[in-house]
């Protein structure tokens, strides 16, 4: 996609105006002026789902300097610069009493117009019984987070040698980089007031990304109606109360009495209380971003997504607690909870600077689009200084469509604890992680006591991509060292620096013994959800197919699934072409993964292997011709929620459906949110989907 960085100039001039040119057409898109439809009937991009291949348009289109592909001018980030910040720390959310806030919260959505100003109601959420909160007062929140959704605010930078950001290039929580951090804890409700301050003309975006807005929990065991629906966006003056109720799954069903320790919260005096539900459905690592229909990719891109570290009895944030229960993983003793002083998250994104320094994002790139540098936490290539002691790292893949595969620069041995939001059974020792799609996260602890002070160690990224749609190759470490390979996202990602000893003794272990998984119920049902190219409806470019149905793409009126409350399932996920890749994400509830067949993983492994067959996982990277068999039950909340491939560009054109869990014999009707409030359309369930 890249040019190399020894292109001629004329080679650069070209590849510049085909970008210039292309960017006008983003915009437009971006700003709701344009259609798929109307790039159709441009000739701009046909009914396949491909974009034209014409000469000072396409990125991919011929040169006219040589038959080959133009791509893109690399961004202009002067060398020496990698290595010569610190990585800043995920800012984490003050939290404050539920009634501190005004407008109080209510069960339903709040109606009210602003009087003063004469807009829609004050609260974007879609308003009656279908949104309102589920068993409201049986999960009312105990803690509140107010936070908003605007432009950067002036004197932030990638890097300080790189041009300060123009606010409408990124829209980030409170304004601010770098990302924002919930401190949560199970049996403790969260009411999350998200306020939209985004500009209120929608082409007042910098180029890229869309100013209506809806916030998905990922995976949080949350209803519906707060899970963030990509058809339940807000606008601009608006605010969305979200609320989290942060109960363990197998809550109505296992251990309803509340007796087992395992089962619990960390309390603020170092004890714990315990909570219904299955400890073995314990989460820890998660994270929440933009899921704006047909716009997750800009708006995540654009900085619209956080993190949140979920604290049990039995991962509780302090290495210090030796009771049976908490398994003392490393993070640091001053609090009785949450301590991060050992326990660090890294948000890794790949993004990409047009020729004034600005952020660039290129949606003609329908296959997926990747950068040509790396930022952690928002920072260009930091470093982080470390002492000579075990450090958890909670690793996010933020990008929109690049995978991942990381490594230690000596190429030591390492543990990796965690995939997606859930601790292994067992830790593993590995030199290097699996490829790590879009929204993976794969918690790891590293052992830097066999470092002296003053060395150095780098973590490394191995997998190279030639384009978004899938991963081209592996690389070897040393050729990934020597900057051999075309992708400039290739080597060196995050410098440590061993920078002193410990302040007090390392108190923190990595036990044999993690978290085992649940026990499975037996099966009611089984689905096929197979995710192709082409022949999706309006022109786009990627479709699913249910159980041998035809395309359906992204259409939120129709309900493609619909699995009874209080069942289990097993849902296959094929991948229907081997020239792609896709990581396939379920809403909602944590699955087991039964089977997988295909080509094998980065680690030459067949089957299902052993970091996939140890953990409970919500994204499962499909591989090219690949199929993954994965088992789900569905239980204590209801409603409206999707599946989707998160490349986030294959899912907003459009790898996406609807799927409802839901009791009653009606439909959920689809909302339609508008500035001046929001109705609903009636919904017809699919007949593949009962």
């Amino acid at each position: 996609m890249y040019l190399p960085w020894n292109a001629s100039k004329k080679r650069l001039a070209e590849a510049e105006n085909a970008r210039q040119n292309r960017q006008q057409f983003v915009k437009a898109w971006s700003a709701g002026q344009i259609s798929r439809r109307d790039l159709v009937k441009l000739g701009l991009y046909s009914a396949a789902g491909v974009v034209a291949a014409r000469n000072g348009l396409s990125a991919l289109a011929p040169s006219a300097l040589a038959a080959v592909p133009t791509g893109t001018p690399r961004s202009p980030i002067q060398p020496g610069i990698e290595f010569t910040q610190p990585m800043p720390r995920l800012e984490e959310f003050q939290r404050k009493p539920v009634d501190a806030l005004s407008p109080f919260p209510t069960r339903e959505a709040n109606q009210t117009w602003n009087a003063a100003k004469g807009v829609g109601p004050i609260e974007g959420r879609p308003p009656g019984k279908w949104f309102a909160h589920q068993r409201w007062n049986e999960f009312y929140p105990k803690v509140a987070i107010e936070t908003a959704m605007m432009p950067l605010k002036p004197g932030q930078y990638f890097h300080p040698k790189i041009p300060m950001i123009q606010a409408n290039k990124f829209w980030t929580f409170n304004g601010t980089v770098p990302f924002k951090l919930v401190k949560a804890r199970y049996g403790e409700p969260i009411l999350f007031r998200h306020h939209n301050k985004l500009p209120l003309n929608p082409a007042d975006n910098g180029g890229f990304g869309r100013n209506t807005i809806t916030t998905h929990h990922h995976n949080g065991h949350t209803p519906a109606e707060s899970d963030g629906y990509a058809g339940a966006f807000f606008f601009p003056g608006q605010f969305y109360d979200y609320r989290w109720p942060f109960a363990l799954a197998g809550h109505d069903t296992i251990n309803t009495y509340a007796t087992d320790p395992r089962a619990g919260s960390p309390d603020d005096d170092g004890g714990i209380t315990k909570v219904p539900g299955d400890w073995r459905e314990i989460e820890s690592t998660m994270w929440f971003h933009d899921h704006m229909i047909d716009f997750t990719s800009q708006n995540v891109y654009k900085g619209n997504a956080s993190m949140l570290n979920l604290y049990s009895s039995v991962d509780r944030g302090n290495e210090e607690i030796e009771d049976g229960v908490n398994l003392r993983l490393p993070s640091g003793t001053a609090a009785s909870w949450g301590n991060t002083d050992y326990d660090v998250n890294l948000m890794i994104a790949d993004k990409a600077l047009d020729r004034t320094g600005q952020l660039f994002f290129d949606i003609f790139n329908f296959d997926g689009f990747v950068g040509d540098f790396f930022t952690v936490n928002a920072a260009f290539r930091p470093y982080f200084e470390v002492e000579r002691r075990k450090y958890r790292f909670r690793i996010l893949n933020a990008g929109v469509s690049r995978f991942l595969k990381l490594c230690l620069s000596d190429y030591s041995p390492f543990y990796w604890i965690g995939n997606d939001g859930n601790l292994l059974e067992r830790p593993l020792v590995v030199r290097e992680l699996d490829e790590q799609g879009i929204a993976e996260r794969y918690d790891i602890v590293v052992d830097f006591s066999k470092y002296r002070i003053g060395d150095k160690v780098h973590l490394v990224n191995l997998c190279e991509h030639g384009d978004g749609l899938k991963p081209s190759k592996d690389v070897v470490l040393a050729d990934a060292l020597a900057g051999k390979s075309n992708d400039p996202c290739v080597g060196k990602v995050l410098e440590f620096r061993i920078a002193r000893n410990p302040a007090k003794a390392d108190l923190s272990q990595v036990p044999s013994t993690l978290i085992p998984l649940p026990e499975k119920k037996p099966v009611v049902r089984e689905r096929t959800f197979e995710f192709v190219k082409g022949g999706g409806s309006d022109g786009a470019p990627w479709a699913i197919k249910v159980n041998g149905g035809s395309s359906d793409a992204a259409n939120l009126n129709s309900i493609s699934a619909a699995p009874k409350p209080g069942t289990a399932e097993i849902w296959h996920l094929v991948n229907g072409g081997g020239g792609w890749d896709h990581p396939i994400h379920i809403h909602f509830e944590e699955g087991q993964t039964i089977a997988r067949s295909g080509p094998p993983t980065s680690g030459g492994i067949s089957g299902v292997p052993p970091w996939e067959a140890l953990a409970r996982k919500d994204v499962w990277r499909l591989r090219p011709g690949g199929r993954v068999s994965v088992y789900l039950q569905f239980r204590e909340f209801s409603g409206t929620y999707v599946e989707h491939c998160h490349n986030t560009v294959h899912e907003d054109h459009a790898m996406l459906l609807r799927w409802d869990l839901n009791g009653g014999p009606t439909a959920i009707p689809n909302p339609q949110p508008t500035p001046a409030g929001c109705s609903y359309v009636a919904s017809s369930i699919l007949p593949q989907a009962l």
